[in-house]
């Protein structure tokens, strides 16, 4: 009896053996013909014996014993880093058209668009002083800036063949000569005509969202393409202006280059957007004298006696006289200075609204400005459909501003010194009238300081741009 009893068990042991055996060689057998029926013809480069060795290769990794505690997970592989190429505004060559001779041959067109430099998206770098509203840039998500498509927005900026007949460009009321606005008090289209607003700027939108006075426009693509097919400004239809562009070879090639599409009018408006958003003022004499004067009370213990800060901290003192030196190289007059205090002070409240890197809230106040007619301009109301809206306009930025009389939305004020008065006064009073306008108490010296700040602690340098050179 005992022993047939071992007999079996060693028979039974046998039987576990073979049948642990065959299920380990089965999946293997099962596999390999459905492999051999996914495997990819051999390249002649063997690319994709690779590729499937390295499929192989990662399927052993996939099933590896997850009940194996001590095999460590395979490392996510790390896509390489995008290096996207900062690009400041405000100065450089960005705006001065494709290299090459005075005209724009399609074969210069050809030569640039084959540089993948100037089709890369790049990140847009803003000077000193608009540098602090750097969190505030819009658009350039939904429209990545890149080089050609800047330079294809300028030659569209400043082509007037996107007009009904020829003659009105965006740059006929956006003028550089004119701080790209209009030295008159209402914009010309076509045939001479003129609506009832003055011309808003077009530098510093990279700041900006909804356009025009009454932020009819949600972008500045959307304002882009408005003035075209306005009858009293360029006179056109989108249709008969995309089609114009579509005749011009040196245009085509662009579109073609950059979007994906082509000539659209949508791509027009991103287009001429991607220019705008360039146009950015240089700093100004008082961003230079701000950060002087911050770094000089922050460190005023410091800076007192300089031969010793030269001595103990060399890095400390060389920031100071540099910025003492940029300062020097950009000066401020005393009353310039003076106007800067007053405008930040509650005294003025001129930051009520003219706040942020760019001087200005992107809000919409009723100033009482053109309301004493009978039936005044409805400004944001026209948009927002609100009674508190009625007669209110955007806050145009004041960086620049004395190169762009007349003032207001009407273009009713010639000078500088006239709006001030205005603000000074409490505007003009009526039901909708601005809780942030209140009559001032300002002296005549306050009053001149005021306008020596605009006009001269906040002006500066255009980027260089060049007007012509455009597809023939």
């Amino acid at each position: 009896m005992g022993r047939f009893l071992a007999i079996a068990i060693v028979l039974v042991a046998a039987a576990l053996l073979i049948d642990s055996y065959l299920s380990k060689q089965e999946p293997k057998q099962a596999a390999a013909p459905e492999a051999q029926q996914d495997a990819p013809a051999p390249a002649a480069d063997g690319s994709e014996a690779k590729d499937a060795e390295a499929k192989a290769d990662n399927s052993k990794t996939e099933v590896s014993d997850p009940s194996d505690s001590t095999q460590k997970p395979p490392a996510a592989e790390k896509a390489p880093p995008v290096t996207v190429e900062k690009v400041p505004l405000g100065q450089g060559n960005l705006l001065m058209g494709i290299p090459g001779g005075a005209d724009l041959t399609v074969e210069a067109i050809d030569a640039w668009l084959a540089d993948p430099k100037n089709r890369a998206v790049v990140k847009p770098e803003l000077p000193l002083g608009l540098a602090a509203g750097a969190a505030e840039i819009k658009g350039t998500k939904e429209n990545p800036l890149t080089r050609a498509k800047i330079e294809l927005g300028r030659q569209l900026f400043f082509d007037t063949r996107l007009s009904v007949d020829d003659t009105v460009s965006c740059a006929s009321c956006h003028d550089p000569d004119n701080g790209y606005a209009k030295d008159t008090q209402f914009g010309v289209g076509v045939e001479g005509q003129t609506g009832d607003k003055n011309s808003p700027v077009a530098y510093n939108r990279i700041l900006s969202g909804p356009q025009f006075w009454d932020g009819r426009a949600e972008s500045l693509e959307a304002q882009a393409v408005g003035p075209i097919e306005n009858p009293i400004e360029m006179g056109n239809t989108h249709e008969a202006c995309v089609e114009t562009i579509k005749g011009i070879d040196g245009y085509v090639k662009q579109f073609d280059a950059i979007f994906d599409d082509g000539v659209t009018i949508d791509n027009v408006g991103r287009a001429i957007a991607s220019f705008e958003r360039a146009i950015v003022t240089q700093p100004a004499p008082w961003d230079y004298y701000e950060q002087l004067d911050r770094f000089e009370k922050a460190y005023a213990d410091d800076i007192e006696y300089l031969d010793e800060l030269k001595e103990e901290d060399p890095k400390l003192y060389d920031d100071y006289m540099a910025l003492k030196k940029a300062s020097e190289e950009h000066p401020i007059s005393e009353s310039a200075i003076r106007g800067g205090k007053l405008f930040f002070s509650d005294q003025a409240g001129c930051t009520a609204c003219h706040v942020g890197a760019n001087f200005s809230d992107e809000k919409y106040h009723n100033l009482g400005v053109g309301m004493e007619v009978d039936e005044p301009a409805h400004g944001r109301f026209a948009v927002s459909g609100k009674e508190e809206d009625r007669g209110a306009f955007k806050t145009p930025t004041v960086r620049n501003v004395s190169l762009t009389a007349p003032y207001m939305h009407d273009g009713s004020q010639k000078t500088l010194m006239e709006v001030v008065e205005w603000y000074a006064k409490g505007g003009h009073s009526n039901q909708y009238l601005s809780e942030k306008v209140k009559k001032l108490e300002l002296s005549d010296q306050d009053k001149q300081d005021l306008v020596a700040f605009m006009a001269e602690g906040l002006l500066s340098e255009f980027p260089p741009v060049e007007s012509g050179k455009l597809p023939q």
